[in-house]
């Protein structure tokens, strides 16, 4: 960068990206600062500032800085995750005796319950993210305002043992339904926001959200081949 407006050029073409929330450019030390919302990758800043000018990195490994960023992303849904085994696998560890049905019911239960709650604390904002790809959701507007509740019964059927069989089916049917929307988006790389967690965290749609659901599905079942 030789003059100010090569700064304001770099800078501009930088604050253009999706992701990028400032950037501060000096033509005298030759660098940029760049503040990032989400991990991006230096080919794509090079591609937004075209090939009159070079951009390498300083100070800082580029998979460090995905990976540190795939965990910032997907922090609230992992520790969830690992908050519910933790917790499951500790009551039935106090049991007299380890029982794998028995826990993969509680860890569904909790699993209902928690996602549920996280839905409920801003229905309308979860519909309107679940109306962007599932498959009820799209055709009937209120199954965005239903889907929280129906995962707050779940939970609650689970945890109590009532009509456990039903309440199984039930949940088998509910997540097979749910994933093709998610499979549908991931494969097309649509960038929407997963509402698995409601509208509190900004989750993006990918194949965490398809484990989630797979994991819910593969429970699921074999709780219901044994009843």
């Amino acid at each position: 960068m030789t003059c100010s407006s090569c700064e304001a050029k770099v800078k501009s073409s930088l604050l253009m990206l999706p992701g990028i929330s400032s950037v501060d450019v000096s033509k005298d030390q030759q660098d940029a600062t760049i503040s990032m919302d989400k991990h991006i990758a230096l080919s794509t800043l090079q591609q937004a500032i075209g090939t009159k000018y070079t951009i390498a990195p300083a100070g800082h490994h580029e998979s460090a800085e995905k990976a540190k960023s795939w965990w910032h992303t997907y922090k609230p849904v992992l520790l969830i995750f690992i908050y519910i085994t933790t917790t499951t696998l500790f009551i039935e560890a106090v049991q007299q005796q380890f029982v794998w049905m028995r826990w993969m019911n509680n860890f569904m239960a909790a699993f209902f319950l928690v996602f549920s709650f996280f839905k409920l604390l801003n229905l309308q904002g979860f519909a309107e993210s679940y109306a962007m790809y599932d498959i009820i959701a799209k055709k009937w507007n209120l199954w965005g305002f239903v889907y929280p509740f129906i995962e707050l019964a779940i939970g609650l059927a689970l945890l109590t043992g009532l009509y456990s069989a039903i309440t199984n089916a039930v949940t088998l049917l509910i997540m097979l339904l749910s994933i093709v929307g998610v499979l549908q988006s991931v494969l097309n790389k649509r960038k929407i926001k997963c509402a698995c967690l409601g509208a509190v965290f900004n989750l993006p749609m990918s194949t965490i959200t398809i484990m989630e659901d797979a994991l819910m599905i593969g429970m699921g079942a074999t709780m219901l081949l044994m009843y």
